[in-house]
């Protein structure tokens, strides 16, 4: 495989949303041909029929195998794994039948990705309600690919220039999270963390900051215990076995300085605490991408945008970002 122009698979995500219509304008810049063979893993009909909706028909290239494609700026290579013939847009309104369609694309990435097929996936954004709708018990992509691929522990990181957050839990109601925490899954994931900081992003020697749970890291113990009894001892555990890992932290000043690069990467203990923060910086250009995997995978930091979906206002950034992401990841990994 090309280490310089990795082969980079891209899921359509939810075709009701602006997955197809990013892929098309992201795939017209052809920087993203300069550094990696882009190739789109979903049903050509369905690019083809948001391309006509959109007024700008694209060109398609089939190829059997996904070394075998074009690679060229003007035409899009895609790998045919057609699950809704005769598709015509319906913006805004997912079905069970596409549901199960992302569903398919993604798995089907997955498998060629650990085959050797592709070097990377990056995803589009999928709606969890019509996943459900088709019968997926899975909550987003981190638990579908991580089920696919027989991960073990797996960790969703958001990543930018001036921030990257890490998830101890991800998508599960907030009072259910303090049950969720324990010592060891809080070290696992700075493990983890640490892991993918030197192997994935090429950073030799990474700094980690842990945030704590409760209001000023608990005060002392007086908003909550489980900064003493839970997130102290594992970041103690991590720099016993030579983690640069600190913390917990007060979480209303922790970020502020992260976004000066004073770590590497910040371990928060749920969703909203580290993704809000991230998107005030990087809502256009933040990329998702799966730590703990045996494969490669980033994804856009947004949604299916139902709102805007078939309007030509779709931003590409953060598709393109993931992209360049991926093909990055790739080459550090060859």
């Amino acid at each position: 495989m090309n280490r310089s122009r990795p082969i980079t698979g891209i899921t359509l995500g939810d075709p009701a949303g602006i997955g197809p219509e990013i892929i098309l304008a992201a795939l017209k810049d052809s920087r993203l041909y300069e550094i990696c063979r882009p190739i789109v893993i979903g049903d050509p009909g369905v690019l083809a029929a948001v391309g006509r909706s959109l007024g700008r028909p694209p060109r398609l290239s089939t190829p059997g195998e996904p070394g075998a494609g074009v690679f060229e700026p003007g035409t899009i290579d895609v790998m045919d794994v057609k699950r809704l013939p005769g598709f015509q847009p319906a913006w805004g309104r997912p079905t069970p039948r596409t549901g199960a369609a992302m569903a398919a694309w993604i798995e089907a990435a997955a498998d060629m990705a650990m085959e050797g097929k592709i070097a990377a996936m990056v995803t589009c954004p999928i709606n969890k309600n019509a996943m459900r709708m088709a019968g997926q018990a899975f909550t987003g992509h981190t638990e579908l690919l991580a089920a696919r691929t027989r991960a073990g522990r797996h960790v969703m990181m958001m990543a930018g220039d001036r921030l990257r957050v890490a998830l101890v839990t991800i998508h599960v109601a907030l009072d259910k999270v303090p049950g969720l925490l324990s010592e060891f899954r809080v070290f696992d994931v700075i493990r983890v963390v640490h892991d993918a900081l030197r192997r994935r992003f090429g950073i030799r020697d990474p700094e980690i900051a842990v945030a704590g749970l409760n209001p000023h890291a608990g005060e002392e113990g007086m908003f909550g215990d489980q900064e003493k009894t839970l997130i102290s001892p594992a970041v103690r555990r991590a720099r016993d076995e030579g983690m640069k890992a600190s913390g917990p932290f007060p979480p209303d000043t922790l970020f502020y300085h992260a976004a000066q690069k004073r770590w590497d990467a910040v371990v928060c203990m749920y969703h909203d605490q580290g993704l809000i923060p991230f998107k005030l910086l990087h809502f256009e250009d933040g990329v998702n991408t799966t730590l703990g995997l045996p494969i490669i995978r980033t994804s856009v930091d947004h949604g299916t945008a139902y709102d805007i979906a078939g309007k030509g206002l779709a931003n590409p950034r953060s598709l393109m970002a993931a992209v360049k992401m991926a093909a990055d990841q790739a080459r550090m990994a060859s």
